[in-house]
């Protein structure tokens, strides 16, 4: 259910974009920080929610991310202008920070069977498919029939129920030995993906030279190498940058960033051109769009399989095939003027995208030690969120100068050309790095990798016993 809620009002609001959009009076930098402020506080706090879970109880910090998100919910369902949607975005994103981890660490706990275990995560992951497919039918019937507000109060009443079910029947959990906070790398997280976001999705109004845009990069800049510097000196960082050593880890973060791009992105520009360009209702904008979620939604459980018996490469280079192909069929041959290369676009990206999901948890983990593998999974995790963050803000970006809100069909798609072929090149990025980072070589990193981490544990056991 708390997958369900998360999952569900990304799919749900892209659909409301045009009408929010209309209503509040906004730019399309407006409507990329109603996506953006929720995915970048998310980001910033999935690894803090974890370690925290760990150290206070599972139960307890699910509890009230149910709470906060559901409270959120509401909110955003109440808010008078788009600075006040903003800003209780923010405050969902700080309950779904509470969530998603959380739940997996429950799950991991409850489920001590791996044979059991496989199957509870196979069907909390089965829920982002159902999700993708229902989401933009379910928000554009809510947006259709009652508003764009309503879209916020379905959160509610599955918030409550899940909170029922959690005192009801969920047991509470601990780390062992809890991960140390780290306040200081939290900040330059924060600092990092804040300035560096803003800098986007503001440069195409300010220009991209002007004093307010530099000073954000600038900032980013700092903060990205102040972070790599003090995550080096200690001893249980944030970021424990040991583990890009492996080439699979580091290929399924970058995998994660472009794929959850070329999503965000991918959603961000049709949701605009269906519905303002093409005139459609919200609804019928969402039934354009289930080519593409529902094949979403038959080739994740493939893709789950594919991984189990083949291992992580050939979903990986058919996912990136896939979606180089339907952005390269958009750019190429102006598909969205026409219906049937349109649905094929859509077929092929919702191919691509179920396939590359399963893999690139599956790929982050591979090769770590167990004690690692919470901490690679939310790493993994916080990719995802970045990468739809970046997809937003770039595309966004890049639509900003010609898909003005009175833009006519030829001036969107003027605008729309490069966007796609940003797209193209997420897939083809993930094609390369698929090949590169599921070979003998990249197992041997993953290898090395481990050993590192490994190598330490008498260390620390030694200290432990002579209190040093």
């Amino acid at each position: 259910m708390s997958l369900l809620i998360v999952s569900l009002d990304n799919t749900v609001l892209n659909v409301a974009l045009p009408s929010m959009q209309h209503e509040l009076g906004a730019s399309i930098s407006g409507m990329q920080w109603t996506i953006d402020a929720y995915t970048l506080v998310l980001a910033s706090l999935l690894m803090l929610a974890g370690s925290t879970a760990d150290r206070l109880g599972r139960r307890r910090v699910f509890t009230a991310g149910l709470v906060v998100f559901s409270l959120g919910s509401l909110l955003c369902s109440l808010a008078p202008d788009l600075e006040w949607l903003v800003a209780f975005r923010m405050v969902q994103a700080v309950g779904g920070s509470m969530l998603n981890p959380v739940a997996m660490s429950i799950i991991t706990n409850t489920f001590t069977d791996p044979r059991e275990r496989a199957r509870a995560i196979g069907v909390w992951g089965g829920v982002v498919g159902i999700s993708m497919a229902a989401g933009p039918v379910i928000g554009g019937l809510l947006v259709q029939s009652v508003g764009w507000r309503s879209i916020f109060w379905i959160n509610v009443p599955i918030g409550a129920l899940a909170l029922f079910l959690t005192l009801r029947y969920v047991p509470e959990s601990r780390a062992p030995r809890p991960r140390r906070v780290d306040p200081v790398g939290q900040l330059l997280v924060v600092a990092l993906l804040g300035s560096l976001t803003y800098a986007i999705i503001e440069a195409p109004e300010a220009g991209w030279t002007s004093a307010e845009i530099l000073a954000f990069t600038v900032v980013a800049l700092v903060s990205l190498a102040t972070l790599i510097g003090y995550e080096r000196r200690r001893r249980e960082p944030l970021i424990d940058l040991r583990f890009f050593h492996s080439a699979p880890f580091a290929g399924a973060t970058v995998i994660a960033v472009c794929a959850f791009a070329a999503l965000s992105g991918f959603l961000f520009v049709n949701t605009l051109y269906l519905q303002n360009i093409r005139g459609l209702s919200a609804l019928n904008a969402g039934l354009y769009m289930l080519p593409m979620a529902g094949m979403t939604l038959v080739c994740a459980p493939l893709s789950g399989r594919l991984v189990a018996s083949r291992g992580a490469r050939l979903p990986l280079l058919l996912a990136g095939c896939a979606m180089a192909t339907s952005g390269a069929l958009f750019a190429a041959f102006n598909t969205a003027s026409a219906t049937g290369l349109l649905f094929t676009g859509y077929v092929l990206f919702g191919i691509g995208f179920g396939l590359v999901n399963a893999p690139i948890t599956n790929t982050a983990v591979s090769g770590m030690p167990r004690t690692q593998a919470g901490v690679a999974a939310a790493v993994a995790s916080t990719s995802r969120q970045v990468g739809g963050s970046l997809g937003v803000a770039v595309i966004g970006a890049v639509l900003a100068g010609g898909a003005h809100a009175g833009a006519t069909r030829p001036e969107f798609l003027a605008a729309a050309h490069p966007a796609w072929w940003i797209i193209t090149g997420c897939g083809g990025a993930i094609f390369l790095l698929g090949a590169l980072t599921t070979g003998r070589w990249a197992a041997a990193t993953a290898r090395r990798t481990a050993a590192l981490f490994t190598d330490e544990a008498p260390q620390d056991h030694h200290r432990a016993h002579t209190g040093s």
